[in-house]
Order: C-alpha cells, then structure tokens, then sequence
C-alpha cells in the first residue's frame, strides 16, 4: 500500500509540474504567437490557392523584398543570405517572418518618443578636451578606438574614475549589496532579467527602506527576459511598495517587430557617483546560490567617479521613452552628491548599443580591439556566434602572431546554440586561434582584455541578438585597473578549463556536423 501511495503521490507531483508548465505565461503567450502566425500564413496561402493574380503578386513582392534586402547596405550579408533564401523557397511564410522578425529595428512610436528624449537631453553628454589630448599623447592608437565611441556612440572618455573587475557573481553580490545600503539619495536599476529567490529577495528589502526613507528608487526590467520569473505585471507589486517601476516592451501575445528588440542591458547606479554593469542578472544562479548548468562563471565591474554620468543617462533616457516622465537630467550629476575630488584611474569609457542608430556599436568596440591587438586577446563568451567580419578579424589577428584565446561555456545554458557556437571552433583552431572549454560548468563573462592596456566589460555576446538588435552597453577601459583585473582573472580561468583540438571538433558524428552547417545559416535568428 505504500509503494502505492508512492507512486501516485509522485505521479501527482508529475501532472502538477506538467499543468504549471502548460498554463505558464510563456506558454500561453508562445501559443498564442503561433496561433496567430499560423493564422496569418493560411490567409495568404489560401488566398494564393485562390487566385493566380494574388500568386503573381505574391512573387513580385517576395522579388521586391529580396531587391529590397540586397541592396540595404546596412543590413549584415549573413542576415541578407538568409532572408532572400527564405522568401524565394517559401514567398508567403518567408515574407510573413521576414515582416516580424527580419527588421533591426523597434516600433515607430517607441522610436519616436525616444529620439525626442535624445533630443532634448542632446548636451548632456560632454567630453573634456584635455582628457582627450592626454590620451593621444599616452596612446594613439587606443585614442582612435575612444574617439570612435565619442563620434558614433555619442560617450565621452572620462579620466576620473576608479574602476574594481569581479571575476564571480559571488564577489559581485557582497558588494553591491554593500553600495546599495549607503545610498542616500537615488538608486536606478535597469536588468534584463530579475527572479524571485534570495539574491532578489536582498536587494529588494534594501530597496523597500530606502524608498520609504525618500530615497528615488527606480527599476526597469525587460518584460520578455522576466516572463518565466516574475509575475505578469510585476511593477505594480513594485510600485505599491513605493518604488517606481517600469517594465521595457510588456510582452503581449500580438505579432509584431518589437518582440524582435530587448533590453539587455545591466545598469546599476547609486547617487550618481558610482555604478555597475557587467553580465550579471538579479537571479540566484548568477551568484551560484541555485545551481544551474554546473558552476556558473560571470564577471562584473563597479566604476566610481565621473564616468558614473554615462549610465545615469542611459538610464534616464530608456527611464524617460518607457514612462514619458521629463527628467531633469543635470540634478543627478555625480558632483552634486559627491565634493570630493575623484580619484584617477586610466580612462574609463561606458558606452550603450542600440538597434535605433544603425550603428553597431558593440561589434565594432570589438572589432577595433581585435585588429589592433599585438601581443594577446583573451576572450570570455558564453555564444560565439560572430557574424563574417568579425570571425575573419579573429583569425588574422591569430595568423599575425596574436595569442588570442577565447572562453566558452564547458555546459551549456541552451544546447542549439552551444553546437551553434562549437561550429566555428574548426576555422578558428585552423587559423592558430586557442578555444578553451570551461568545464565546471557555465561561463556567462562578455569581456575583452589586450596587450596589458585595453579591456571591455559589458553585456554584450558574440552574437547577432546582441549585435543587431538588443540594448546593450558596455564599458571601455584604457590603463585602469581592472584591465589587469581582468587579465589575472583570465589566465586563473585557463586553468580550470578543456583546451579544445582539432579532433575535438571532427570527431563529431556526421549528424551533429550537418545540424551545425544548418544552424550556421540560421545563426541571425538565433
């Protein structure tokens, strides 16, 4: 009878889980999205079938759109392949995705409201002449990387500013926690994906005192990076504990192109003067409180100092087009709260990728580190799915003599795009590039270190997502201290992983090989 009872209570618990998957939002919602494509596509095919006018216009627009693909030169050549192949094998399904998913771009009116928030904080942003000239004279070189950012980014370069590198989440947490209990004044959050667990849980108390202690404390979080960890409509649970919260593009079950656009970015910002940024999300496995694919490895950075005022204006403008709020930007300089002099620490850049700009901010901060390397790259990603330019730019750097050595997941977090990004260990190993496997577990880091001079730590993957379409952003560095930080940071994760050879790679079944050579061609959309 026990045995009995056993088996039906495990069975219970079975259906429970199975009902809780089935009537999760993501579900519902992914469902939904299906329906309504499905929906969308008959139509047309029908109408097709219907009538020989419709297919011959039918053609002529899947002709038009692939013209129209071709010759935008903006547009990347691995997302121009992949469309007009789709469209010209299958006109009415290829032209429907392409209408939904193939643009870079967000809806007219998230567009409209924040280029006008751009626009009338269009002088906030200022670059000191003399902290430019000083980083000519120290680096010509580096100086061109940073004037790049300052001229198509539109950031400064700033010189007083103290930079800390975290090479866990763990180290990460203890202090921001501890910066979060000295505010005094405001605490602006902005994170792609926030869970409910303990890491959560902590901040949220702090969060909840200082708020009812007058401090402005304010939150947004990506609605489609919190769909299976936060109830819908979170923010208002948030705002009725006196915080103010906004939730960037609510995920709604409507086909459209800005469920194609997300805010990846990671921005913390604490009474103007000091700031985090990095891969780290507010869940519990990013501090390895809850254990998910292995050991989880990520890498955050903490500035203090003048080079704050970037992220607070990030914020601030995503703060202001989400809400419609006017800000007053310039009360929340770093100054205002903080009169002591700031101390110096090399040059300090943060920057933000956006997909309104046409500019591919993140792939080209890459870019220049890669083709300007003399001595080494070190490398962490958790995708390595570059696109053309930027996969031939690592294997010239490594065919001029560049050690260059490049981190990826030893367990992965999502299994197609970890045979995604093993399908480009063959030509990167070929061309003297070293790929190491971090085998306890994840490796979640988006770093850059090179030569013992430049390093970037930020949000940004080696991929199209991140490339082409999400918010992103990121800190340039030249000089400071967490480039050696982030350099002894990468010779200790070396140790603890697989170096991958070329037989790792062909010694893949003839299935594996042919999936990879499919998902290579899908890569934009992955």
């Amino acid at each position: 009878m026990r045995i009995l009872y056993k088996i039906a209570n495990k069975l219970f618990r079975i259906v429970k889980k199975i009902l809780k998957l089935l009537t999760s939002r993501m579900v519902i919602i992914g469902v939904a999205l299906l329906l309504e494509f499905c929906w969308l596509a008959g139509i047309m095919m029908q109408l097709n079938e219907k009538s020989v006018y419709i297919n011959y216009a039918v053609t002529i627009l899947s002709l038009i759109a692939v013209l129209s693909i071709i010759n935008n030169p903006k547009m990347n050549p691995g997302y121009k392949l992949m469309w007009a192949v789709c469209i010209l094998a299958l006109p009415v399904t290829g032209i429907c995705l392409y209408g939904i998913l193939g643009h870079s771009s967000v809806a007219r009116k998230f567009r409209t409201h924040y280029d006008t928030v751009l626009l009338s904080q269009g002088g906030v942003l200022g670059e000191e002449e003399e902290t430019r000239k000083k980083l000519e004279e120290e680096n010509i070189l580096a100086a061109g990387q940073s004037s790049y950012l300052t001229n198509y980014a539109h950031y400064p370069v700033y010189e007083n500013t103290e930079t800390e590198y975290y090479p866990l989440g763990d180290v990460w947490f203890e202090h921001f926690i501890e910066e979060l209990k000295k505010a005094e004044h405001y605490i602006f959050m902005e994170y792609f994906i926030i869970s409910e667990g303990y890491l959560w849980d902590t901040v949220l108390e702090i969060l909840k005192e200082k708020a009812a202690a007058g401090v402005d404390v304010r939150v947004i979080y990506d609605d489609f990076g919190c769909v299976t960890t936060l109830p819908y409509q979170y923010y208002k649970s948030l705002q009725q504990m006196g915080i103010k919260c906004a939730a960037f593009n609510q995920f709604r079950p409507v086909l459209n192109v800005i469920l194609n656009n997300r805010d990846h970015r990671k921005i913390a910002v604490i009474d103007g003067h000091t700031a985090f940024t990095g891969g780290i999300n507010l869940a519990d496995e990013y501090i390895n409180r809850k254990e998910r694919f292995g050991h989880w490895k990520d890498s955050g950075i903490c500035l203090h100092g003048e080079a704050v005022w970037s992220f607070t204006v990030m914020f601030l403008q995503m703060w202001s087009t989400i809400t419609g709020m006017e800000c007053n930007f310039e009360s929340y300089r770093p100054e205002i709260y903080h009169e002591e002099a700031f101390k110096k620490d090399g040059f300090v850049q943060p920057y933000c990728d956006s997909p309104l700009d046409g500019e591919t901010v993140g792939e080209h901060v890459y870019l220049n580190i890669i083709s300007q390397a003399k001595k080494y790259l070190y490398i962490f990603t958790p995708y390595l799915i570059p696109d053309n330019e930027t996969l031939t730019a690592l294997c010239m750097a490594a065919k001029r003599g560049v050690d260059v050595r490049i981190v990826t997941p030893g367990i992965p977090d999502k299994k197609i795009v970890y045979i995604l990004t093993q399908a480009n260990y063959e030509i990167l190993l070929e061309s003297g590039v070293q790929i190491y496997q971090y085998t306890p577990g994840f490796i979640h880091s988006k770093s850059f270190v090179c030569d013992d001079e430049v390093a970037t730590v930020g949000t940004i993957n080696m991929d199209y997502r991140s490339m082409y379409l999400h918010f992103e952003c990121g800190v340039w560095m030249y000089g400071s201290s967490a480039v050696a930080q982030v350099k002894e940071d990468a010779l200790t994760t070396f140790e603890q992983c697989e170096q991958i050879n070329m037989d790792y790679c062909r010694k893949k079944n003839f299935a594996v090989r042919a999936l990879r050579g499919a998902l290579k061609f899908l890569a934009p959309l992955l």
